[in-house]
């Protein structure tokens, strides 16, 4: 536990099912979905409404994390988010690589100005989509190691992955960190990055972060973020 506002905890395994049957409690909003989706679009015509994984429930049992997923679209997705605190029985609910570098300090990316989180600091990560499914069952480690190839253009082989997941859950975020540590130090893998981001036509990211202490979370790190950072920080196993 970190502070009365984040639970975070770990887990070894993951049993994560998509359910057939969507969202039912958004589609009664469907029109204000789609009213709100219309301007967002207007303001960033670079979205589009691909579709989405979210969690509805879960348990742990014997360190394995058991959940229940179903699919949605951006549209609603990005509706619901903004709501915050209404949660429709949903989390917004991703894997992400909580990259570090051989010095202890983690490397985060800052999210481009044509992205639906433009500005917002974080590690490489994402939604999962229909492309995590296989069978019904979502690979949320497949889907987080493909975020770090596509966003920050290293594999994950390249650095020792450890075993198992960090949870930090916040409000309606859900989020699972694999760490992932390299040799290099972290301002040298945030060169690397930097150079992959400049041969990308039109990249997620628009900036490299190093975090490296409390000094650096003043940045706009999101907060489950922030608090898995302090958390490892503070000697977390």
């Amino acid at each position: 536990m970190s502070g009365s506002k984040f639970r975070i905890f770990q887990v070894s395994r993951l049993d994560l099912r998509v359910e057939a049957g969507g969202w039912p409690e958004a589609e009664r909003h469907r029109a204000e979905i789609d009213a709100a989706f219309a301007r967002m679009c207007a303001a960033n015509p670079h979205l589009w409404n691909g579709r989405v994984i979210l969690l509805r429930g879960y348990s742990v049992q014997d360190g394995m994390l058991v959940g229940t997923c179903f699919e949605t679209d951006f549209a609603a997705f990005t509706w619901w988010r903004a709501r915050g605190l209404d949660d429709l029985s949903a989390r917004n609910f991703f894997g992400m690589v909580a990259l570090e570098g051989g010095d202890g300090a983690f490397v985060m990316g800052e999210m481009g100005d044509h992205t639906a989180s433009a500005g917002d600091v974080y590690f490489a990560g994402g939604t999962p989509d229909p492309r995590d499914v296989t069978d019904g069952v979502l690979d949320l480690r497949g889907s987080a190691l493909r975020e770090l190839t596509e966003e920050v253009g290293l594999d994950a082989g390249e650095g020792a992955e450890e075993e198992g997941w960090d949870v930090v859950e916040h409000g309606i975020f859900f989020a699972l960190f694999r760490r992932v540590r390299f040799a290099e130090k972290a301002q040298d893998l945030a060169a690397r990055i930097t150079r992959f981001l400049a041969s990308e036509t039109q990249p997620e990211l628009k900036a490299v972060r190093v975090i490296a202490g409390e000094n650096d979370l003043g940045l706009p790190v999101v907060p489950y973020a922030a608090a898995y950072a302090r958390w490892r920080f503070a000697g977390a196993v």
